[in-house]
């Protein structure tokens, strides 16, 4: 085991956490709740860990989702800021991965009536998570687990999910356990979210139509 230290940024549930982690020691954890203001909450928590780490070499992770789009975004911002501000390694590590089992499926909510699964061993995403069916998702849960989900409830309300946050810490944990050589491959300038979908776009039903003009009278 290594023993780098780590600084680990997850905003993607309205769960935000920021966890300074040396090897499987968490220094410092910060804990805020925010539905859609992560860009107003995170930077005294950030600063404040900033704070303890001091200016020692350490790296950066940021949770990737899937999840909150927008909160994953200003995750990445502000990591990918820090890093360039104190020359950090920064890694994107997929949210999903970071719950402190061994091996576990993953069952959530992508939205539009549809599911995803995925599968995770030893805190690596085996392979991109599978959008499916309710009838699939419910079918999926029938198959040995254990299964978590990391949504605020578990999906289709089925009793065999049990539901875990996003948990920053574990994620640090993830990162300190790689070599060197896995810490260098993982390590990427651009980081991207977890995609379960392409991007929904709305599209006006009939293409140029005029908006009457208000006049003052």
């Amino acid at each position: 085991m290594t023993d780098h230290l780590v600084l680990a940024i997850d905003l993607s549930s309205p769960r935000g956490v920021i966890a300074v982690v040396r090897g499987e020691t968490v220094l410092h954890e910060a804990v805020f709740q925010s539905e859609r203001s992560h860009n107003a909450q995170l930077f005294a928590p950030l600063a404040a860990a900033l704070e303890v780490m001091g200016h020692e070499p350490a790296v950066l992770v940021v949770g990737t989702g899937p999840g909150s789009y927008t909160g994953v975004r200003i995750s990445i911002a502000a990591a990918q800021g820090v890093a360039l501000s104190r020359g950090w390694p920064i890694v994107g590590w997929p949210s999903i991965a970071a719950v402190d089992l061994p091996h576990y499926q993953v069952l959530g909510d992508a939205r539009r009536g549809q599911f995803y699964r995925a599968q995770v061993k030893n805190g690596v995403l085996l392979a991109p998570p599978v959008i499916i069916t309710s009838d699939e998702a419910r079918a999926a849960a029938e198959e040995p687990g254990p299964w978590v989900t990391l949504d605020a409830k578990a999906p289709l309300a089925l009793e065999n999910i049990a539901v875990h946050s996003p948990d920053a810490a574990q994620l640090g944990r993830i990162i300190a356990r790689l070599s060197e050589s896995e810490l260098a491959q993982a390590a990427a300038p651009i980081l991207e979210p977890v995609y379960l979908q392409e991007a929904f776009i709305t599209v006006a039903k009939k293409a140029g139509k005029q908006v009457p003009i208000q006049r003052e009278r």
